[in-house]
C-alpha cells in the first residue's frame, strides 16, 4: 500500500514539474532583435545563430552610415535578403548574397548599365507585418503578396516563400553591395533542376573576400535565366561582376517555395557540405525551433529574477548580441580563406572572424570567459592562425582580411586573460608570448615614435594620444604574460612601456594631450574638441581619453594630485554641461552624460573608478544612470553602435552587478545590480548566484556583501572566486553605506 502512494506521489510531483516547465516563458521570448535597429545602433533584425556563419537579414538598398547592416528601421522598402551581414560596426561591408522573391515577371532593363535593374523588384513593408525572434525573420511584402520567412543553422539559410498571386520567381543577385564593398568576380551556375552554385568575391573593407555558395530548392525550376548588365538571357552559367540569376518556377503550384543556401569561404564543395551536414531535410517549421532551441539553451547560460519586464527584455536582448560575433569561418571540411589569400584549414579548431578588437577587449571577451570557455580556446588559436598567415595578430579582422582598422593590438589583453584564466593549454605560451612581442615591436602606427620617444609625438603620427595610451595597456598586459612565463627580459621591457601613457599627461591642465616631438605641447589645445579621425583622440577627445589607464588606475589618482582631486575630476566628467566642440566632431561621441560617453567603448569602465578611491557607491550613482538612461527597449534603444557585441556586453555584465575595469586582470569591480537574483551557469558545471536583498530602482547602494558566507568588506572580487561557484549576497539600500568597500582597494599598478 505504501509503494502504492509513493508511486502516486511521485506521478503528481512530476505532473506538476512538467506543467510548470510548460508554463515557465522561455528566454528567447524576451530577446527583441529591433533594439538597436534604430538610432545609430546598427544592428540587423534577421535570422542567425550563436556566433554563426549565416545572418539571413532584409537588406533596405540604401548606402549610408546608419545602413551598415544593411537594415535601418526609418527604411520601409527591401531589396532582397543577404546572407552575411555586420552586427553594429561603424563600417559597411558583407550583405552579399542577396536573394528576392517578386511576383512579376522579370524582364530586361539595361537603363544605367543595368544599375537599376534590382529596383524594379524591391518590396514595400510595414514594421507592423514584420516580426523578428531568435533565428527566425517574418515580413510580408506588400506589393507583391508574398510572405517571407528566414531561419538558419550554422552555416546554412533558409528561405519560405508564400506566393499568393502571379509569377513565382527568385531573384538571384551577386551585383548588389553596400557602401565600400564591390563584386570583382562573381559566378553562378545550373547544376539542376533545383540545385544551383557559384561565388561572389569581393573587395571593400575586407579586401579580398570570398563567398562560395549552394542553393538548393524544394520545387524544380521552370526557367533558370541569367541577367547582365540589365538584359536577361538564357544560360545555365554566368562569370563576371555584375551577376545575377533568376529562377522562375511553375506559378500554377501550390505550397511554399523553400530555399537552402549553403556558404563557404573555401570551396562550392565545402559549401554544399554545410547543407548536408546541417539542413539535409526540409522542414522549415523543425528548423526555426532547432534555431530557437539552441538560442534558449545558451540564453540559459545566466538566468536573472527581475519584476521589471522591460529590464529583462533589455538583458536577454543584451546577451542575444553579445552572441552574434564573431563569426565562424571554417566550413565542415575545416577549410577557409586566410590572410595570406590561400585556403587554409583549422586543424583541431573552428577558425572565426570578424573581430572588431578594439571594442570587444573591453567585455565581449571576459563575458565569454564567464559563459563560453571552448569558444575562448577557437578565438585564441584563430588569432595564432591569422598571426601565422599575416604576420602580427589581429587588430579588426574580417572574413580573411585584416582592415587595420581602430588602433591597439588588442588581442593581447584577450590572449592574456585567456592565459591567466587557464583556458589555453594546447598552445605553448612562449609562442603566444612571440606572436604578441613581434605585433608590439611593428613599426606600424605610431609604434617606431611610441619606442624612441616613449610618448607618440603629435605633429609625427595621428590620434597620437589615443594610440599611446592603448599601447600602454597592452604593454601591461605582455608584461605579465611574461611574468607567468618566468621571462624577465621581456617582462621589464614592457613593464616599462606600461607607463608611457603618463607622458601625455599635462598636469597644468589635468588632461592627457598632444605633445610635440620637440617636448612641448600641442598648443590651442581644448579638452572638448574633437575632429574625428583627424585629431590626437580616436573617436573622442581629451575629456574621454584621460582615464585611459585601466592597468593602473593608482597612476593616474597620482597624476591627479591625489584623490581628492582625482575624485573632482571624475565628478566634472559627468556633470560638465558643456556639449562636444568642432565642426567634425566624431559622431561617435555618443550616449553623453555631461561628457562621459557611454556611446564609444573608450569610457565604458570609467563609471567604474571610483571603486579605487574607496568610494563604490559614487559608482553605483552613475552604473545606475546608465542603465536606465542609456538602453531602452525600443529601436534606437543603444546609445550608440553595437561593436560586434561590446554595447550589449557591458550591460549583461553591468546589471548583473560586477564589470572588469581592467579586462585582463580578472577581477570584477562591483556596482549597482538590477536584478534580485542573476544565476550564472558556469562551463564546469557549477553555478554562481548574485542575489540581492532589498532590491529595488531605489535601492541602488551596497550596503554590505558576503561571499559564500563570508563577509565580504571589498568592492569586488575575482574569477577564481567565481570559478568556484557558490553565493554573492548584496544587501541593498537607498542611501550610501560610505564605510563599506574602503578597506582594500581592487588591485592596481603601483608606481
Amino acid at each position: 500500500m505504501k509503494a502504492k502512494v509513493l508511486f502516486a506521489v511521485l506521478v503528481i510531483v512530476s505532473l506538476l514539474a512538467c506543467q510548470q516547465e510548460e508554463n515557465e516563458v522561455r528566454l528567447t521570448t524576451y530577446v527583441d532583435p529591433f533594439i538597436g535597429t534604430g538610432g545609430h545602433g546598427h544592428v540587423f533584425p534577421g535570422a542567425t545563430t550563436p556566433f554563426g556563419m549565416v545572418q539571413l537579414s532584409p537588406v533596405n538598398g540604401v548606402n549610408g552610415w546608419d545602413w551598415v547592416s544593411g537594415y535601418h528601421t526609418s527604411s520601409t522598402e527591401l531589396v532582397g535578403f543577404a546572407h552575411m551581414c555586420l552586427s553594429g560596426t561603424g563600417i559597411g561591408d558583407l550583405a552579399d548574397l542577396l536573394i528576392l522573391p517578386t511576383n512579376q515577371k522579370v524582364v530586361s532593363d539595361t537603363t544605367a548599365g543595368g544599375r537599376s535593374f534590382l529596383q524594379n523588384y524591391k518590396a514595400d513593408y510595414t514594421h507592423d507585418k514584420e516580426m523578428a525572434e531568435p533565428g527566425y525573420y517574418m515580413v510580408d511584402l506588400l506589393n507583391s503578396g508574398i510572405k517571407a520567412e528566414l531561419t538558419t543553422s550554422r552555416r546554412v539559410g533558409m528561405h519560405q516563400y508564400t506566393f499568393r498571386e502571379g509569377e513565382r520567381s527568385v531573384i538571384i543577385d551577386l551585383g548588389h553591395a553596400i557602401n565600400w564593398d564591390k563584386p570583382i568576380d562573381t559566378y553562378i551556375k545550373k547544376e539542376s533542376d533545383t540545385r544551383f552554385v557559384g561565388y561572389r568575391k569581393s573587395a571593400g573593407w575586407a579586401k579580398e573576400q570570398w563567398l562560395y555558395f549552394v542553393i538548393e530548392t524544394n520545387q524544380s525550376v521552370q526557367n533558370f535565366s541569367v541577367v547582365e548588365g540589365g538584359e536577361v538571357k538564357s544560360s545555365a552559367e554566368l562569370k563576371g561582376t555584375d551577376t545575377r540569376a533568376v529562377l522562375s518556377f511553375d506559378k500554377t503550384l501550390t505550397g511554399p517555395l523553400l530555399m537552402k543556401v549553403g556558404l563557404s569561404s573555401a570551396s562550392i564543395d565545402g559549401a554544399r557540405l554545410s547543407i548536408e551536414k546541417e539542413m539535409p531535410g526540409w522542414d522549415f517549421t523543425a528548423q526555426r525551433q532547432k534555431a530557437s532551441d539552441i538560442w534558449q539553451k545558451e540564453l540559459e547560460k545566466i538566468k536573472v529574477t527581475t519584476a521589471e519586464e522591460d529590464v529583462k527584455t533589455i538583458f536577454y536582448t543584451a546577451l542575444y548580441h553579445s552572441m552574434i560575433a564573431p563569426y565562424v569561418h571554417s566550413d565542415h571540411n575545416s577549410e577557409y580563406k586566410g590572410l595570406d589569400g590561400k585556403v587554409n584549414k583549422a586543424e583541431g579548431f573552428e577558425r572565426y572572424t570578424v573581430f572588431s578588437l578594439w571594442d570587444t577587449f573591453r567585455a565581449s571577451h571576459p563575458l565569454f570567459t564567464i559563459v563560453q570557455e571552448d569558444k575562448v580556446r577557437d578565438f585564441i588559436h584563430s588569432f595564432m592562425a591569422i598571426y601565422r598567415e599575416g604576420g602580427l595578430l589581429p587588430v579588426w579582422e574580417l572574413v580573411g582580411n585584416e582592415t587595420g582598422c581602430m588602433i591597439g593590438y588588442h588581442a593581447i589583453p584577450v590572449i592574456a586573460d585567456a592565459w591567466q584564466k587557464g583556458l589555453i593549454t594546447d598552445i605553448d605560451g612562449n609562442e603566444l608570448l612571440e606572436a604578441m612581442v613581434a605585433s608590439a615591436m611593428a613599426d606600424i602606427e605610431g609604434l617606431k615614435f611610441y619606442r624612441e620617444y616613449e610618448y607618440i609625438p603629435a605633429d609625427l603620427e595621428n590620434e597620437s594620444v589615443s594610440k599611446a595610451l592603448e599601447y600602454a595597456y597592452d604593454d601591461w598586459c605582455i608584461a605579465q604574460m611574461a611574468k607567468s612565463l618566468g621571462n624577465d627580459e621581456v617582462y621589464q621591457t614592457f613593464i616599462k612601456r606600461a607607463g608611457y601613457y603618463k607622458n601625455h599627461f599635462d598636469a597644468s591642465t589635468g588632461f592627457m594631450r598632444g605633445k610635440l616631438a620637440n617636448g612641448e605641447w600641442k598648443k590651442d589645445f581644448d579638452p572638448l574638441f574633437s575632429s574625428h579621425r583627424d585629431d590626437e583622440y580616436v573617436e573622442g577627445n581629451a575629456w574621454q581619453y584621460s582615464w585611459f589607464a585601466p592597468h593602473d588606475i593608482k597612476g593616474l589618482v597620482n597624476l591627479q594630485g591625489g584623490t581628492e582631486s582625482f575624485v573632482t575630476k571624475l565628478d566634472s566628467l559627468f556633470t560638465i554641461d558643456e556639449a562636444v566642440k568642432g565642426e567634425h566632431a566624431s559622431p561617435d561621441i555618443s550616449g553623453l552624460i555631461g561628457q562621459y560617453a557611454q556611446g564609444n567603448e573608450p569610457s565604458h569602465h570609467v563609471a567604474y573608478a571610483y571603486n579605487y578611491v574607496g568610494m563604490p557607491w559614487k559608482t553605483a550613482e552613475r552604473v545606475d544612470e546608465i542603465h536606465r538612461t542609456m538602453y531602452t527597449t525600443e529601436p534606437d534603444g543603444l546609445c550608440g553602435n553595437e561593436d560586434c557585441g561590446q554595447m550589449s556586453a557591458w550591460y549583461v555584465l553591468s546589471s548583473m552587478g560586477f564589470y572588469p575595469v581592467n579586462p585582463a586582470d580578472g577581477n570584477y569591480i562591483l556596482g549597482s545590480p538590477l536584478f534580485d537574483e542573476a544565476e550564472i551557469t558556469l562551463a564546469n558545471g557549477k553555478n554562481f548566484v548574485i542575489s540581492t536583498q532589498n532590491n529595488s530602482p531605489e535601492n541602488i547602494y551596497i550596503q554590505s556583501a558576503s561571499l559564500n558566507g563570508r563577509v565580504l568588506e571589498r568592492s569586488w572580487f575575482n574569477h577564481q572566486e567565481m570559478m568556484k561557484g557558490g553565493e554573492l549576497k548584496l544587501v541593498m539600500g537607498g542611501s550610501p553605506n560610505k564605510d563599506w568597500g574602503t578597506t582594500q582597494l581592487p588591485p592596481s599598478m603601483t608606481k
